[in-house]
């Protein structure tokens, strides 16, 4: 597969800015003519890592949440590359972040993100520095039709 397209995008840790996330991500990998469910999926994992940014990074404060998004094709499929990434306050424990139904929010969180975030990937990675941020990556195969 070789790099066709990228893009990347910056903005303030704000809730509104999760939905402006998701569709220009979704815009993007459009270009690859994914199906209605792969897009989606691709809009949900998105939203859930803005909104993870957002509500547990930057939880009392604000900063900038960023958003690099890259497809790779071959005349077989396409492989859409997405990392989102802050600079907040990091995950302490990413072992046990990554159990569903864990959260460190309010209690109308329902602490799904990631295990959704995974169950709609091919590859999903997350790192994390506890006062450094947290980045996640995730990866997603779109299948050619003919």
């Amino acid at each position: 597969m070789y790099l066709s397209n990228e893009m990347a995008l910056s903005f303030p840790s704000k809730s509104a800015n999760e939905s402006f996330a998701r569709v220009s991500v979704a815009a993007f990998a459009a270009q690859v003519d994914p199906t209605v469910e792969e897009l989606a999926e691709i809009k949900t994992i998105v939203s859930e890592a803005v909104t993870n940014a957002v509500v547990h990074g930057y939880r009392e404060t604000s900063g900038v949440v960023h958003i690099k998004a890259k497809l790779y094709t071959d005349s077989f499929a396409s492989k859409i590359v997405i990392t989102v990434k802050d600079s907040g306050t990091g995950i302490k424990d990413i072992k046990q972040a990554l159990e569903p139904c864990f959260t460190t929010g309010s209690d109308d969180r329902a602490g799904m993100g990631f295990t959704i975030m995974q169950s709609f990937t091919d590859k999903f990675r997350i790192s994390s520095s506890e006062g450094k941020g947290t980045t996640v990556l995730m990866e997603k195969t779109i299948v050619r039709r003919s």
